[in-house]
């Protein structure tokens, strides 16, 4: 066990442990760094990833693509190895990323594993459930707005085939917000909601699920309810311990089970 690297509001405020030994990402090298010499980065100049279908735009913040043997890309490859290993192992194929607070790089963190997991040829979806500030599309961009989440709870004639978009990258599909919602706590606690989940955990290796901060709605709490299990993210020298164990304790109370902390620093 290792221990967060965390700022403290009290110099007697205990340190959180990391639960399932998770990996920290490295400042040294910049993300949209070079891939090593004689290795070609699979991201060209216009977004277009090797393989990647067309209409899709591929932001350099894939570190898997832009710089794939950076140290970025290396950490999200341990995590993915380590959880294939230890959570999807054992039956466990669903996963839903958390926040105390917002700017601490959760839809990064689940593009990127998403990312690495579709890389190492497991079946994975994707899917943005912020439906207050979506930020999916920053990283892979579609030419066309698509429908997404937001539609497919919120109106009975939109399906669940409509708004998924299958193998945006091999092995990878994803899910959009569809937008903000005015009502996503409703839509979340939908049955709707509950059976798209449940499609996705017959289809796919893997189901990751981006969800809002914890700390400015009751989104991610329900969401990892209904996924059952939530990795933390807490960001370097910027989240404090006392909010990461609120939200791990708020998340163990609604019976999702926190498997781990993963230390950003993007």
């Amino acid at each position: 066990m290792t221990h967060m690297d965390l700022p403290q509001r009290e110099e007697s405020e205990a340190m959180i442990e990391e639960v399932s030994a998770p990996v920290e990402t490295a400042t040294a090298t910049d993300p949209a760094a070079p891939a090593l010499a004689g290795i070609a980065a699979p991201l060209d100049d216009n977004g277009q990833a090797a393989g990647g279908r067309t209409g899709f735009r591929f932001s350099r913040k894939i570190v898997a693509l832009s710089a794939p043997n950076s140290i970025q890309a290396e950490s999200f490859g341990s995590l993915q190895t380590h959880l294939k290993a230890k959570h999807i192992g054992d039956g466990r194929r669903s996963l839903a990323i958390c926040a105390a607070t917002p700017g601490v790089g959760t839809s990064y963190v689940a593009v990127n594993l998403a990312m690495s997991f579709a890389m190492a040829g497991l079946n994975t979806m994707l899917i943005d459930a912020n439906m207050r500030s979506p930020s999916l599309e920053d990283y892979i961009a579609p030419d066309k707005a698509p429908v997404g989440l937001r539609q497919c709870l919120g109106d009975t004639e939109v399906e669940f085939g409509d708004v998924i978009l299958s193998d945006v990258f091999p092995n990878l599909s994803l899910i959009y917000s569809g937008g903000v919602a005015p009502n996503p706590q409703e839509l979340l606690a939908s049955r709707a909601m509950s059976e798209l989940l449940d499609t996705c955990l017959r289809d796919y290796d893997v189901t990751i699920v981006d969800t809002p901060p914890g700390n400015s709605s009751a989104d991610a709490r329900r969401i990892a309810m209904a996924v059952r299990y939530a990795m933390l993210v807490a960001k370097k020298n910027d989240s404090y311990v006392g909010d990461v164990k609120k939200l791990a304790d708020e998340l163990t109370s609604d019976r999702a089970t926190v498997i781990g902390t993963f230390l950003n620093d993007f």
